[in-house]
């Protein structure tokens, strides 16, 4: 029984070392995201390399998560102040497509939701939200775990310099 927990243990360790090591710092749709993980709310794929030239600001959620939903009038007001700097924001969820659908109608939030094809573990999110933000050539510049104030004077200045 002490071995079985054991190699349990490593496995569980080389599983989750190597879903890390695939989040590299390229675009998503280079990296772990590569052969089209999202669908918009019509099951349509998404290829977000549609985007690129854009700065993409894409936060992982789900509707059951109370610090998701608490940071999205922040986030919705951000998005507003950004709209000039060139960003789209993307919020992700691995949920159904009916559960993000029921969402967005009962709370009207004004942003493009996207379904994960794949579980958010399995891309090595193990939190939420996280929110990952790519600059204009998709790379990587920063990654954010945790609910924020996303239109404070802090966040707001950051991604504009980003």
């Amino acid at each position: 029984m002490k071995n079985f927990i054991i190699i349990c243990c490593i496995t569980l360790l080389v599983g989750c070392s190597s879903s890390s090591s695939q989040n590299s710092n390229s675009y998503p749709s280079n990296s772990i995201q590569s052969n089209s993980i999202y669908v918009d709310l019509d099951n349509n794929e998404v290829d977000l390399s549609s985007f690129r030239g854009k700065k993409i600001l894409i936060n992982y959620w789900a509707t059951w998560c109370g610090p998701c939903i608490q940071e999205m009038p922040s986030l919705l007001k951000a998005q507003e102040l950004l709209k000039d700097e060139n960003y789209i924001f993307l919020l992700v969820s691995d949920e159904s497509i009916h559960k993000i659908s029921r969402f967005k109608n009962r709370k009207n939030f004004n942003f493009i939701y996207l379904k994960s094809t794949v579980s958010l573990w399995s891309m090595g999110i193990y939190s939420l939200p996280t929110t990952y933000i790519f600059n204009e050539k998709g790379e990587k510049v920063k990654k954010m775990v945790g609910a924020k104030d996303w239109n404070s004077n802090r966040i707001i200045k950051k991604l504009k310099s980003l």
